[in-house]
């Protein structure tokens, strides 16, 4: 008599599945902040101070005549930005809640969800504060021209993906052995900054370093989306085919491995975090 009902349908499973996840994805975006309006400024904060930084290194190194050419700003985002979506999505899914969490304990919440939105979060953040900074670039700095968005917004799409993937496959290798994952995760991160590409553009590179990059997903990805964006910029040494079927083949084995943790799940794990 004081049983919730509660439907069984297909349908209805899909609608309460997606409102948890609405649910727990405002969770993440408020997480660190109780304004959610302040967790996004900050964001885009974050981002222009990134994009800063790089803008004033390659002014006093001269290497802006080695960008493509075209709007010098949108060749920083093409790259920064896809690498920050990229690592903070990463480490978003990678530090979310866990088999043994206590918000498991609540019924309708499971890893699936608190994966999924850990990952959105991500991208509701970042997608709000790219549009922010090409609106001021744009409306500020100088007019902004996008050669094919569809093709720029799939990559950025599958660049988040990507960070998903691995989120995942490091989630589940951490119970088994934290302090390795941890280490693992940042050497990842940290050789990021240079072998994703993202300060320097693919073609220019000589034949004999091609094989130093050419293994990363996320350097096709860079590379692709500046083809997407100028419109004088042509991709010869990467393609699409190569991140895409990566990104898939890691997140089956993410989901592969989550599956195994989750199943020999302890509660002394928590303890070791």
């Amino acid at each position: 008599m004081f049983q919730q009902h509660q439907s069984r349908s297909t349908l209805g499973l899909m609608f309460s599945m997606a409102e948890v996840t609405f649910h727990a994805t405002v969770r993440k975006v408020r997480k660190a902040h109780g304004n959610a309006v302040l967790s996004i400024i900050l964001s885009i904060v974050q981002s222009i101070l990134f994009i800063a930084f790089f803008y004033l290194m390659f002014a006093f190194t001269g290497m802006q005549g080695a960008a493509i050419r075209g709007n010098f700003m949108l060749y920083l985002m093409t790259g920064i930005f896809l690498y920050l979506t990229h690592i903070q999505t990463l480490r978003a899914v990678m530090t979310s809640d866990g088999p043994t969490s206590q918000m498991m304990q609540h019924a309708p919440m499971n890893t699936y969800v608190s994966i999924i939105s850990a990952a959105l979060s991500v991208l509701y953040t970042q997608t709000i504060a790219v549009m922010c900074i090409l609106l001021l670039i744009h409306t500020v700095i100088e007019p902004i021209s996008i050669h094919y968005w569809p093709g720029a917004l799939k990559m950025y799409l599958l660049v988040w993906l990507l960070g998903l993937a691995l989120g995942i496959i490091f989630m589940a290798l951490k119970p088994w052995s934290p302090e390795a994952v941890n280490l693992i995760s940042m050497i990842y991160m940290r050789a990021n900054m240079i072998f994703s590409g993202k300060m320097f553009v693919a073609n220019m590179l000589p034949s004999v370093m091609l094989p130093i990059f050419t293994w990363n997903p996320l350097f096709h990805i860079i590379d692709q989306i500046r083809g997407d964006v100028f419109v004088n910029y042509f991709p010869h040494v990467t393609n699409e085919v190569f991140p895409i079927s990566m990104t898939l083949i890691l997140l089956l084995i993410g989901l592969m491995l989550e599956f195994y943790t989750r199943k020999h799940a302890s509660a002394s794990w928590d303890a070791r975090r």
